[in-house]
């Protein structure tokens, strides 16, 4: 296609001058308002020297900036997850004492004492959230110090100082803070028997072991009076009473069936 050599008119060189795009300006030609700009962003010294503050970050991009301590609490998650695997392994003493083979673990008696409470139903001015919490952190410093018994000769004081040293051990390996305050408050109730959900919690711990008495005298061939004499009258709820009222007519029942 040929192209004509001549001129445009004035006009017509006016509308293109009028469409040819705006020549960016260097840097260092640019409104003064730019340069501080582009100082601002990169914090470069504005003048006199004086560096120009950056722009605070919006709240999101606060936030993808700030680092995450997600990697220290899961560490410390672990850590305690990894401690409180004891309580799995290691068997209740009572049953060892009279020579049970394969006795439940701590955990598994903290376990059926959560079921408990779970059961239990709606009771009047009681927290049944608050006795299942209770019900698994009760014997949580046994990770540490073991299942310390009537039998190991420890006085109930000493039991007690150096379960709450190893309580102590195990917030600081959780890290602290307000799940860690959590169940120091919970184990706390649960020691001084200070709240209804306590005395509820410990028939239940109660409960449990002449429960399991029951069954390894029913598994074994065994006669495990001390379980239930050590217990007998102790019940501190209506619940608790008539749980082990049950417990205790099954026993005499099967002792019927056995003669």
């Amino acid at each position: 296609m040929a192209v004509s050599s001549r001129m445009p008119s004035q006009p017509a060189a006016r509308g293109l001058l009028r469409r040819t795009p705006p020549r960016i300006l260097p840097v260092e030609r640019a409104p003064r308002r730019l340069a501080l700009a582009v100082r601002a962003v990169s914090g470069s010294p504005g003048p006199g020297g004086s560096p120009v503050p950056r722009r605070s970050p919006a709240p999101a991009d606060a936030a993808a900036a700030a680092p995450t301590s997600a990697p220290s609490s899961a560490s410390s998650a672990i850590d305690f997850l990894t401690l409180c695997h004891r309580l799995k392994t290691t068997k209740r003493k009572g049953w060892i004492n009279h020579s049970i083979k394969g006795p439940e673990s701590i955990a598994d008696h903290m376990y059926r004492m959560a079921l408990m409470a779970l059961i239990a139903g709606d009771l009047p001015a009681v927290d049944r959230e608050r006795c299942i919490k209770i019900a698994i952190v009760h014997d949580i410093a046994e990770a540490i110090v073991g299942d310390i018994t009537p039998s190991d000769g420890i006085p109930k004081a000493e039991k007690s100082r150096r379960e709450q040293a190893a309580l102590d051990e195990m917030c600081e390996v959780l890290g602290g803070g307000p799940i860690a305050d959590e169940i120091k408050g919970l184990w706390e109730e649960y020691e001084n028997n200070s709240s209804i959900e306590a005395n509820l919690v410990k028939d239940f711990d109660k409960v449990e072991m002449i429960l399991q008495a029951l069954e390894y005298e029913k598994e074994h061939g065994k006669v495990l009076d001390e379980f239930f004499l050590s217990t007998a009258g102790k019940f501190q709820t209506e619940i608790g009473k008539s749980w082990a009222a049950e417990v205790n007519a099954r026993r005499k029942e099967g002792c019927k069936k056995q003669k």
